[in-house]
């Protein structure tokens, strides 16, 4: 699946990999909750946080919003748990119902709410961003 990124989304994938030194395999810019989320590569999002926190801290600095880190999954089952983090995602199935590709995620009952985030952000993102790399069209929590 080809990914289209805005300008804009382009040179925030440029400013976020200078800070960091990682990959950016993809980004969001999300207006409506005036954030940006990237899509780091697997084994990478540790170095794009940083020490305490300090590397995103720069990050969201030079862009002037908040900043999401995902980390990247070859699977589509890996890619949603990790789009739901820091909740704790015991299982994802992958599931076609009425022609729509649908992902059910079994969350520990303790971490529904940070799966769901804090008006559906992060639910909501992750829905987006496994749409664009899995053709996902939703997903739901078990």
């Amino acid at each position: 699946m080809t990914i289209s990124l805005s300008d804009d989304e382009r040179r925030a994938i440029v400013t976020a990999e200078e800070i960091a030194d990682v990959t950016i395999r993809d980004c969001l810019i999300d207006d409506e909750y005036d954030r940006i989320a990237f899509v780091v590569k697997a084994g990478e999002v540790g170095k794009a946080i940083g020490r305490d926190g300090e590397t995103v801290a720069r990050i969201e600095d030079r862009l002037g919003r908040d900043v999401t880190l995902v980390e990247d999954a070859p699977t589509p089952e890996g890619f949603v748990a990790n789009a739901l983090a820091p909740a704790a995602v015991y299982d994802v199935t992958i599931e076609e119902r009425d022609e729509k590709r649908v992902a059910f995620a079994d969350v520990d009952e303790a971490d529904t709410g940070a799966a769901i985030g804090t008006e559906g952000r992060t639910i909501e993102l992750a829905r987006r961003l496994a749409g664009r790399h899995f053709e996902i069209d939703d997903i739901q929590l078990a």
